[in-house]
């Protein structure tokens, strides 16, 4: 279990900071909430694409007894448990799960930006 040696939540750039002894890795509000291990998000095993999620900030941390830690998103979203192992994991293929999550959206037609719908022309 990797367990961060330092948490920062910096509300304005909306990142969540992990540091892993000499690595540092920052994690946007966005990529954590639309990466929630929630059952809203991972649907009993079928996930359920999250879109308009570019805008969404992070409220607070709570720790989750010694395994993990609450994200409260300031879209009401609260209910993920970040375990250490899936916040490492979420750092370290951070890259490869953004494209993946980016080539979801465009096969779904979605966007990042609640303000936008996207129209498939045939």
């Amino acid at each position: 279990m990797r367990i961060p040696s330092s948490i920062k939540l910096h509300k304005a750039s909306r990142t969540l900071e992990l540091v892993y002894g000499e690595e540092r890795h920052l994690l946007t509000a966005e990529f954590l909430r639309v990466h929630s291990p929630s059952a809203e998000v991972q649907g009993h095993g079928n996930p359920i694409l999250q879109y308009g999620k570019q805008n969404v900030g992070l409220s607070a941390l709570e720790p989750a007894g010694n395994y993990a830690l609450k994200l409260i998103f300031d879209d009401g979203h609260d209910s993920g448990l970040y375990s250490w192992d899936y916040l490492y994991q979420l750092a370290t293929r951070k890259d490869e799960l953004w494209q993946d999550y980016l080539d979801e959206l465009r096969d779904a037609g979605r966007s990042r930006d609640p303000d936008v719908s996207v129209v498939k022309l045939l």
